[in-house]
């Protein structure tokens, strides 16, 4: 009996060590370093935009920065709302990641019914660049000013076309803020994306076009196209000699969309300051600020916490603006 006892002993101690032994092991798979494996970053929007430029930016310089591949997944449709739906149904674990924009963040919520919530269901990580809108022309519209375009709009009403890249843009809401301040009445031609709007323009389909700046450059400078104005606060390094819509003298007239990583919610703090960290030291270099000027766009940077705060303060704005211009999602 003793002996049956002291065996019964020995294989209870035995399990207890083997479980113990299987908890340590499991701990060290779960303490391994961050990232440990491949991350992707979702552009809910297709290759070749602005978003999408500047998220493979920011993906290639990060692979060297991590040491783990960084793979930009285009997902694009809805007007973004899909490939961020799916970062927000995403493990919280810092290996799915989202390259947002104002459009899914900021305006879907007031264009349409959303599966996700824009501030509960997301831990922000930081700014990455904003691209200003253009209030362009075709070379054929006799208004070579904003001032010369608020004139002609006014002495035809209803009849100056201008194109977007969609219902519920930032380019719309550049439109319809432009139309709202200067009191005058256009037509909104919307586009499925800002590659058709931007062609319409070329071929004068529409004489006004306001549209991201980036995409705009080559048809600039190669006389297609007329630009009057920018939408952001300071003058674009690439324009220096084109006037914002302020200095142009439309004060309020202010659209300076932005780019931005954001995590699910209930990505653990430390990933956050550890994609935050690495993140903003590439964004802060002269290389970013160069390669990102090619591309029509500037550098922007914050802490996860300047970030939510611009979410919270853009919904409140541009929430009024689409009530205001009784805009209505497609």
């Amino acid at each position: 009996m003793r002996q049956r006892g002291k065996s019964l002993l020995v294989a209870r101690t035995s399990s207890w060590l083997l479980a113990a032994f299987a908890t340590c092991v499991a701990g060290i798979g779960f303490a391994q370093p961050y990232p440990s494996k491949s991350v992707r970053l979702v552009s809910p929007y297709p290759p070749g935009g602005p978003n999408d430029i500047v998220a493979r930016l920011v993906a290639q310089r990060m692979s060297l920065a991590f040491g783990q591949q960084w793979i930009v997944d285009n997902r694009p449709g809805r007007g973004g709302n899909i490939g961020t739906d799916l970062v927000a149904k995403s493990a919280p674990d810092g290996y799915t990641l989202v390259h947002g924009g104002m459009g899914s963040l900021t305006l879907g919520p007031f264009l349409t019914k959303l599966p996700y919530d824009a501030v509960r269901d997301f831990a922000p990580v930081t700014l990455t660049a904003r691209v200003p809108n253009a209030i362009a022309v075709h070379p054929s519209l006799p208004a070579r000013s904003v001032k010369e375009l608020i004139a002609l709009a006014r002495a035809r009403p209803g009849e100056l076309d201008y194109g977007t890249s969609g219902v519920g843009s930032t380019a719309h809401l550049t439109g319809a803020l432009f139309v709202s301040l200067a009191h005058v009445n256009m037509v909104h031609v919307p586009y499925k994306g800002g590659a058709p709007a931007m062609i319409g323009l070329v071929a004068g389909q529409v004489p006004i076009a306001f549209l991201p700046l980036s995409p705009l450059l080559p048809h600039i400078e190669a006389g297609k196209v007329r630009v009057l104005a920018v939408s952001s606060p300071q003058r674009s390094r690439l324009l220096p000699a084109v006037a914002t819509g302020i200095e142009a003298g439309l004060p309020g007239f202010e659209m300076n969309p932005w780019f931005s990583v954001l995590a699910p919610a209930g990505t653990p703090r430390e990933i956050i300051a550890r994609l935050n960290a690495e993140i903003t030291r590439f964004l802060r270099t002269p290389e970013a600020a160069k390669l990102l000027a090619a591309q029509g766009a500037d550098v922007a940077y914050s802490t996860p916490e300047e970030l939510t705060a611009l979410i919270k303060s853009d919904l409140d704005k541009w929430g009024k603006v689409i009530r205001d211009n009784g805009i209505r999602g497609e």
